[in-house]
């Protein structure tokens, strides 16, 4: 009884809680399919559409946000990478100044500095409010006729028919035999450094410059003639270099004019009038054209002694006063010679003195035979004998001057006709006091009517600071010395003088010297080498040396055409041409050894006549007389008249 009425109880109560769900404000009147879907919805409330659209429109924004903030580093990386550059050059590191009196220094398309060591980097100076060029820029990008002697504090350009001279801190200075005098100083030191006003070089030089501040430049044209130039379309920058990203220079205006030096990926590389030198875009240009940029200077002119006849001169080595008694039997056997140059000078001390071993008879009877005298001036065999005695020489402007004054006057007291300078211990060291020297030198051959004519190695990169384009400006004749290919400090052997040296030797000297002044000289010696292997413990102690690159020990002999010949027959070995080196050569093996010859004979000699006759040289000369065999001057005669 009692457990049946308590479970209508339970199931009574359970109606009423369902009833009173039913009457509940907002209460379900539906009556759930699952009990426990129902109750499990009433622990986690269903979100409005109201909120729903919230959460997407909150989401969308945050995706945007993200989205812009993607695009907004990526266009910041893409401008940093391929956006232009508003940041400026430091000038004055770009110009090398370092002190606020430098003077930056531009010559046509180049910023030039101090050549020497000095211990910052403008090629010049502001002094009493006036331009100024240091000495080693003047000379090597101005106007190398300047001269600066340190040792005795005096500068000197020379004019063809004296030098102009200027002492340190005046404002006179000497033309030729005139005083004259300038408004300022012309010449300033500080230390062993020159600087010289730019007005006075102005007066002596084809150029023309303009002065510009902020900083201190001065902006110097000295090449004339085509040039390429462009009107600038827009406002633009001038850069440092080709992307802007580079550093600004400048700024140049519409309308304005800047020469075009050269064309990189879209960008031209251009100067400005007032001394900048950068890049450009090339689509900020336009009307790119050639111009002609001309000059009114009068440049001095230098006249010169020329022969109306082919040049055929042989050296005489003549070694001692005895020598000079036997000229007739020397020339007897010649056939048109016009010159005999006898080595009579040398240089006896470093005080410029001079050894001579001149000879007035010998020069009368010269005369005779129509012979004209160049008489030899060397740096060698004689009091002194190294470059360093050559430089000690021609460094002092008194020791040149002492030097060439001795020189002329036993020209004149002998009655010789010419000078022929062999100076070969030159250094580069010295190349530009050599250079004052033969300007010097011509200065007074020219003003006595002698013949000045220079010998030279063959161009080579190494020796091109003897500067034949120089020298044959001022002298008469330039002499290449067509041999010495191989000598003997050679580490092989090889001929003296092969047809491909010779030519090239000529080639490279007419880019240099006009055809008229250009004589080529031949050898009439040849060597006789004589090679043997070296050791391996030879080879060992060599490594590392440029003698280690050759197997063989070599040593040569200097032979005369006749004695060559000889020295092939006493040996009975065949002779064959050589088409390359167009000689004929033999080899043999004797002594332990191999030895090699290639001759110089009347074939070989004929290769070389042939090249001076096809580029029209002024003629040819022939180391030495008395070394040829009897039938080459039938063969020179062919060539030379």
């Amino acid at each position: 009884m009692d457990e049946r009425r308590e479970k209508i109880m339970d199931s009574r109560g359970t109606g009423e809680r369902l009833q009173n769900a039913r009457r509940r404000p907002g209460g379900n009147t539906k009556r759930p399919r699952n009990t426990r879907t129902e109750v499990r919805r009433a622990g986690k409330p269903r979100m409005s559409s109201r909120a729903r659209r919230r959460k997407r429109n909150m989401i969308i924004r945050t995706l945007l946000l993200i989205l812009l903030i993607i695009v907004a580093v990526g266009g910041f990386i893409i401008w940093k990478k391929y956006g232009s550059s508003n940041e400026k050059a430091d000038l004055e590191q770009y110009y090398e100044i370092t002190r606020a009196d430098d003077l930056a220094v531009i010559v046509n398309n180049q910023i030039v500095g101090k050549a020497d060591d000095g211990a910052y980097g403008a090629g010049g100076r502001i002094i009493d409010g006036r331009p100024y060029i240091e000495y080693s820029v003047l000379h090597q990008f101005i106007n190398k006729r300047f001269y600066w002697d340190s040792n005795e504090n005096v500068l000197l350009y020379t004019l063809p028919n004296g030098s102009v001279s200027v002492s340190v801190g005046s404002s006179e200075y000497t033309e030729i035999n005139e005083k004259k005098s300038e408004d300022y100083v012309i010449l300033k030191t500080e230390g062993k450094t020159a600087y010289v006003a730019l007005d006075f070089v102005q007066k002596y030089t084809d150029m023309e410059y303009g002065e510009y501040q902020e900083p201190n430049r001065v902006m110097i044209i000295s090449e004339f003639g085509q040039t390429t130039v462009a009107t600038v379309k827009r406002d633009t920058e001038v850069r440092y270099q080709g992307g802007v990203k580079s550093l600004i220079l400048t700024e140049i205006k519409k309308s304005d004019e800047v020469t075009v030096l050269g064309d990189e990926d879209g960008w031209k590389k251009v100067r400005t009038s007032d001394g900048f030198i950068g890049y450009v875009k090339t689509n900020t240009l336009k009307d790119i054209r050639s111009e002609i940029i001309s000059s009114d200077f009068e440049k001095p002119v230098y006249s010169n002694i020329s022969k109306n006849y082919t040049i055929n001169m042989a050296w005489h080595n003549v070694d001692n006063e005895t020598a000079n008694g036997y000229l007739l039997e020397t020339v007897a056997s010649t056939k048109g010679l016009t010159t005999i140059a006898p080595t009579w000078f040398h240089i006896a001390d470093t005080n410029g003195n001079l050894a001579s071993i001149a000879d007035s008879t010998y020069v009368n009877y010269a005369h005779q035979l129509n012979l004209e005298v160049w008489a030899v001036l060397r740096d060698f065999h004689g009091g002194i004998n190294s470059s360093d005695e050559t430089y000690e020489v021609l460094s002092y402007t008194s020791k040149r001057t002492n030097l060439i004054n001795q020189v002329i006057a036993e020209a004149l007291q002998n009655g010789i006709d010419g000078i022929n300078l062999d100076f070969e211990l030159i250094s580069a060291e010295c190349a530009e006091h050599y250079l004052q020297f033969v300007r010097e030198l011509s200065v007074k051959c020219r003003q006595n009517g002698i013949v000045l004519s220079i010998d030279n190695y063959v161009p080579m990169p190494y020796n091109q600071f003897y500067d034949l384009e120089e020298q044959a400006a001022v002298a008469d004749y330039i002499i290449i010395m067509g041999y010495d290919e191989h000598t003997d400090g050679s580490y092989e052997a090889g001929s003296v003088a092969s047809y491909g040296y010779v030519k090239d030797g000529i080639e490279n000297a007419l880019k240099l010297v006009p055809n008229e002044k250009l004589i080529n000289a031949v050898p009439f010696y040849t060597r006789l080498w004589f090679e043997t292997p070296k050791t391996e413990e030879e080879l060992a102690q060599e490594a590392g040396t440029e003698a280690a690159n050759y197997p063989n020990h070599v040593t040569s002999t200097a032979l005369g055409m006749d004695d060559a010949e000889q020295a092939i027959q006493n040996a009975g070995a065949k002779i064959e041409w050589d088409d390359e080196a167009k000689q004929n050569y033999a080899q043999w093996e004797a002594d332990g050894g191999t030895y090699k010859i290639w001759l110089e004979d009347s074939q070989s000699l004929e290769e070389k006549l042939n090249l001076i006759k096809q580029n029209n040289l002024a003629g040819v000369a022939e180391w030495r007389i008395g070394w040829e065999s009897s039938n080459i001057w039938d063969l020179i005669l062919q060539y030379v008249n």
